[in-house]
């Protein structure tokens, strides 16, 4: 089936998205979704067959990780994959409109796991981990690929859970002087740091808001001087966390907690009507 060729009902509004919160999401890759009746991937079909307990004629949200998303119906399950058919386009209203780049100093492995879930559901675009001077933990070769791979399928599960339509975009480990190459082309940089800094007090400024932030955190150590140095060459401001000393995972979260909220969607609602 060409997507393209085919008529779906896409309409924004509230009763569609009140019975979208209500349905199960599911990925399917884009390539797999241009079938007639496409399959779920192998655990999601075991997932519904032993664990929901769902069966033809129910209604699913499927998304393809590009950020389209679409209605289906189930059309057969059975002990190997479950078919569907994609019944109507829907909008897809959780992403933000603000592209946040998340550099992140390497911490240990779990720490790192569990960042990578939250930071999806605060609607974070890019991750971007590094090996800092004082990172303690430092991947080797072997593991890298892996760990990545395993990040993107958390980010993924993720993406199920808070209704966004793609999974954040996860760059392989890079050294510090490479993460800051990635920040050319951004509004606004902010690179956090304990020993000195402004304190964040970003006002909700009626001038031209930023489109694309760059939020750099250190590892469990903290950032050099030397860093710091390099960062404010690079065009990045100083900031700090307030007055007590965060936990460089607290502090991931914060940051981008606060950009969210002065300059993208966590208090669109409440802000729109001031």
């Amino acid at each position: 089936m060409n997507l393209d060729g085919v008529a779906f009902a896409a309409k924004a509004g509230a009763p569609i998205l009140q019975l979208e919160k209500k349905m199960r999401r599911f990925f399917i890759p884009p390539e797999r979704l241009r079938a007639a009746e496409p399959v779920l991937d192998e655990e999601d079909a075991r997932h519904i067959r032993t664990v929901l307990r769902i069966g033809p004629g129910t209604s699913i949200v499927v998304f393809d990780g590009n950020g389209a998303e679409y209605e289906a119906r189930i059309v057969a399950v059975d002990h190997r994959q479950v078919r569907v058919a994609l019944t109507r386009q829907l909008p897809a209203s959780a992403e933000s409109p603000l592209h946040i780049a998340l550099a992140q100093g390497y911490l240990k492995d779990k720490k790192m796991d569990t960042l990578v879930g939250h930071l999806t559901e605060l609607g974070v675009t890019r991750w971007i981990p590094f090996i800092a001077h004082r990172s303690v933990a430092t991947p080797d070769e072997r593991r890298s690929e892996a760990r990545h791979q395993r990040w993107r399928k958390i980010s993924l599960e993720s993406v199920k859970q808070c209704r966004r339509s793609r999974p954040m975009e996860i760059e392989a480990v890079l050294s510090f002087e490479k993460a800051l190459q990635l920040s050319e082309g951004y509004d606004l940089k902010l690179f956090f740091w304990e020993s000195r800094g402004e304190s964040l007090a970003i006002g909700r400024a009626d001038g031209p808001k930023p489109a694309r932030v760059f939020i750099m955190i250190g590892p469990e150590g903290g950032f050099e001087a030397s860093e710091q140095r390099a960062a404010e060459r690079h065009g990045f401001l100083t900031m700090q966390m307030g007055p007590r000393i965060l936990r460089a995972e607290t502090a991931a979260l914060a940051s981008c907690t606060l950009i969210q909220y002065v300059f993208g969607d966590l208090a669109q609602n409440v802000l729109d009507n001031h």
